[in-house]
């Protein structure tokens, strides 16, 4: 395509938003606030994915020895553990250790403990077992609580069920959203250019005429989809950006909270692009509805 058609097609699309200004600034509206929410979702998603992940990192299977078990039959249990598949690494806490670790995590209260040491010790010694992946976990632990020698397993079960589910209804949730919101921005990029089409269809007719192709008709009107979705998605992507570097500088000085935002960058950048990729593609999409409908003249 020359150089000389390619600015004439972007001279008409840039004219067709201004001679449409009410629905062009519907449609940009429309976007945007549409962009908005899914760029809000996309945070909340990433941010709560990465809080799972955190704690299914953190996930390890506590494999309580029995009481009665001896050192002999501690090593047995040992290498029994080793032989389960997807284990990756096994630790072994004597009770003392834990108890030790237990009132040092209590701080001052941790005294009220210290007749426990020795002979007192209610604990059990434990097998700190984690598997390779966090999914696994549940798998691990079934076939541990069939082995000799062991009193009881724990792994925190209904916690990670309990992310998990959460994590679920956020994304079907955000997804629905996304979707009408989607339809939504289309329909009225779609019918903002019909408002073209069908003021020009007199002109479109005469060029048709004289052996314009559909292609050189087309272009002006997917520029302007394009121009409709990208300015739409601009809005949000500052706005997102912005509100999102001043909560994580707010969060940031909550030292006692129990988790972390993601960095601002790369996530917004990965997110801005994104939505702008969105953008592009609602407008393209409602400016081929149009153009295939309205231009069988």
């Amino acid at each position: 395509m020359k150089a000389r058609t390619v600015g004439r097609h972007l001279r008409e699309g840039s004219k067709n938003l201004i001679r449409n200004g009410w629905m062009t600034f519907a449609s940009i509206s429309a976007v945007a606030i549409m962009l908005f929410i899914v760029g809000v979702f996309l945070l909340l998603i990433m941010n709560v994915s990465n809080i799972v992940q955190g704690v299914e990192d953190d996930v390890e299977i506590m494999v309580f020895i029995d009481l009665t078990a001896s050192e002999e039959q501690q090593d047995e249990l040992l290498s029994e553990l080793e032989t389960i598949q997807n284990v990756e690494n096994i630790i072994y806490v004597d009770r003392e250790e834990g108890l030790e670790q237990f009132i040092t995590s209590l701080d001052e209260y941790g005294e009220i403990f210290e007749s426990m040491r020795g002979e007192e010790n209610p604990l059990n010694d434990v097998f700190v077992v984690r598997a390779i992946d966090p999914h696994l976990t549940e798998q691990v632990a079934n076939q541990i609580e069939d082995l000799r020698h062991v009193e009881k397993v724990d792994f925190g079960r209904e916690t990670v069920e309990r992310l998990f589910a959460i994590t679920n209804m956020v994304r079907t949730v955000g997804l629905v959203l996304v979707l009408g919101m989607m339809f939504t921005a289309m329909f009225l990029i779609a019918n903002t250019i019909k408002l073209t089409i069908v003021a020009r269809k007199r002109e479109i007719q005469i060029m048709k005429l004289v052996g314009a192709t559909n292609a050189f008709i087309r272009w002006p009107f997917f520029i302007e989809g394009v121009l409709l979705g990208g300015i739409g998605a601009i809005i949000p992507i500052v706005i997102i950006g912005v509100g999102y570097y001043y909560l994580t500088e707010l969060f940031d000085g909550q030292a006692d909270l129990l988790f972390s935002l993601l960095p601002v960058f790369p996530i917004t950048w990965q997110i801005g692009l994104l939505l702008l990729l969105i953008g592009a593609f609602i407008g393209i999409w409602g400016s081929m509805v149009s153009v295939r409908k309205f231009l069988k003249v």
